[in-house]
């Protein structure tokens, strides 16, 4: 598979694409025939359609570079596979991954595409024999390409679930644990409450006292309700996580995700101490806003005062600012030596000086930082950034268009400038400048995934150009196939184009993924409209459990009334 590293082959790539449509469209059977038996053009041919949202196109074309290539070249053969199993093009995926296989017989990718294949045909008991080898390969990718397939390749979550069964009944997970834990997580994110009670009971049994176990029974309990339950699963854990950082950690992440922030400081509170620990301590106490544990916590950070150690200095104005003690904080961020933690020090000093209403030093700091030749131009293109965020806040709309507008003129065409701009412009409802902010970025770089994820998901929520969106994001897919937030959007986009039962599919597998709110508003709407009030209402639960104030949330809550 050709690739193209840098500006300058993405340039060439886009020059020699503006060739093809007259090429792979307009011109005759006879040419495209011989575009085909060439690897360079056929291949030019599949960035093309691909570059336009037409998988089926993209994957024939790939197929056609496969098998000019010979059998030297299994990329090629790959890039069509994985192409044609994301276009649901299942006879152009078997036809590329015929080719894979001769080309890489023992690819693990390979065997993992041939399960997704088997799932997707229909084929269970083939695939169960595919992924089971997958399992006890020796090598440990394997059990992680097989789990893989699991979470991502069935068109059904319900044959995710068989499949998991089928292995545990079959005794096909290896007898380690990282293995059992990543199991009875899927399980877990899958909704199989009683597979993932079965697993989880297996791995007690197998793993007495293991910390680890119990912080995967405390997340069972809590995704299913049972939030004391997930409290006394934690306690199970006794001290010995608290010996491994890594553990003390986690734990802390479940106590904060059962909503007790104030626990999770206190756990992180007994073991060893570094800068890392005491900002998570800080940002845990300011969300339970306990403000007489976060005053100790800055005297006891105050008592090091004299030790010059910039981040000691930073996290100490970070303190002062959740205190509310803006002049404080103030002062230590103008206490910080040089170097780049003074950069990061003049930044967050701007938030100070704006929270203490003294917003035209603020800015005026803000324009030095972007004026100032001497530092690196990530630091003055943060200032840019962080002006229009601190317009944002005071809801000055044409400042905070002004803020990224000489940001621009500094940068021209900087993708993070076009990138917030376009989100401004989404918060005002602007949709067509914000389109144009974000295809600006895409000229340059037509492989960003955020922006062709974001465009796309943009067009779908906003206008009725669904298939235009489809397209987008059919682009951001091929990129990064596993990403949550672009299967949400191509959930997102299905559900637009009326076709509810594949929507709900593809948002319930982003959402074994990642659990987000957003996606938990839009299965939640899915799920309304197809009048599975219940279940509708259940998402909603979690939605508003994850982030009460989501737009999405918001904006489907209106919607249907729920």
């Amino acid at each position: 598979m050709p690739v193209f590293p840098n500006s300058a082959c993405r340039i060439a790539l886009s020059a020699l694409l503006l060739a093809l449509p007259v090429l792979s469209i307009a011109a005759p059977d006879s040419a495209r025939d011989a575009l085909r038996d060439d690897v360079l053009g056929a291949t030019l041919a599949g960035e093309y359609a691909l570059q336009a949202g037409r998988l089926d196109e993209a994957a024939g074309w790939y197929l056609d570079a496969a098998r000019a290539a010979g059998d030297g070249d299994a990329g090629l053969a790959e890039r069509a596979t994985r192409i044609a199993l994301l276009g649901q093009d299942d006879r152009a995926a078997a036809a590329a991954l015929a080719l894979w296989r001769q080309r890489a017989p023992a690819s693990m990718s390979m065997r993992a595409a041939e399960a997704t294949l088997a799932l997707r045909a229909g084929k269970e008991r083939l695939a169960a024999r595919q992924l089971r080898a997958l399992m006890l390969d020796p090598d440990p990718a394997g059990w992680r390409h097989a789990l893989s397939v699991i979470a991502t390749g069935p068109r059904e979550p319900e044959t995710s679930a068989k499949m998991m069964r089928r292995l545990f009944e079959a005794g096909a997970v290896p007898d380690a644990l990282p293995v059992w834990l990543a199991f009875g997580d899927l399980a877990q994110r899958l909704d199989q409450d009683d597979l993932a009670r079965q697993v989880i009971a297996h791995i007690v049994e197998r793993y007495p006292g293991e910390p680890r176990v119990a912080l995967l029974r405390a997340s069972r309990l809590r995704e299913t309700g049972d939030l004391a339950g997930a409290r006394a699963a934690l306690q199970d854990a006794g001290d010995a996580a608290l010996i491994v950082p890594e553990l003390r950690l986690a734990m802390a992440a479940e106590y904060d995700a059962l909503g007790d922030p104030a626990v999770a400081e206190q756990l992180l509170a007994r073991g060893p101490q570094d800068r890392r620990i005491q900002a998570l301590r800080a940002s845990l106490l300011a969300k339970a806003e306990d403000e007489d544990a976060l005053t100790r916590l800055y005297d006891e950070l105050r008592r090091d005062a004299g030790d010059p150690d910039p981040s000691l200095r930073l996290l100490l104005g970070q303190v002062a600012g959740f205190l509310d003690r803006h002049a404080e904080a103030l002062e230590w961020y103008e206490s910080v030596p040089g170097g780049e933690a003074r950069l990061q020090a003049r930044l967050q000093a701007t938030n100070a000086l704006h929270d203490l209403g003294r917003r035209e030093e603020a800015f005026e700091a803000l324009r030095q930082l972007q004026a100032d030749g001497a530092i690196n131009e990530d630091a003055r293109r943060a200032a840019y950034l962080v002006e229009g965020e601190l317009r944002a806040r005071d809801e000055d709309f044409d400042a905070e268009n002004d803020a990224y507008t000489r940001g621009l003129a500094d940068w021209p065409d900087e993708p993070s400038l076009l990138y917030a701009r376009a989100l401004m412009w989404e918060r005002r409802d602007d949709i067509p400048r914000a389109e144009a902010d974000l295809r600006t970025i895409l000229v340059a770089d037509p492989e960003n995934v955020a922006a062709l994820n974001a465009l796309g998901y943009t067009l779908a929520d906003r206008t009725e150009r669904y298939r235009e969106a489809l397209e987008l994001i059919d682009r951001a897919r091929v990129a990064e196939p596993g990403n949550a937030a672009i299967i949400d959007s191509y959930g997102w986009v299905l559900y637009r184009l009326g076709r509810l039962d594949e929507a709900l599919v593809e948002l319930r597998r982003a959402y074994t993924l990642q659990k987000d709110a957003e996606i938990a508003a839009h299965i939640a709407e899915v799920l309304w409209v197809m009048d599975r009030r219940d279940e509708a209402r259940r998402y909603f639960d979690d939605a508003r459990r994850l982030d009460p104030e989501n737009r999405s949330l918001q904006r489907a809550l209106e919607k249907t009334g729920a």
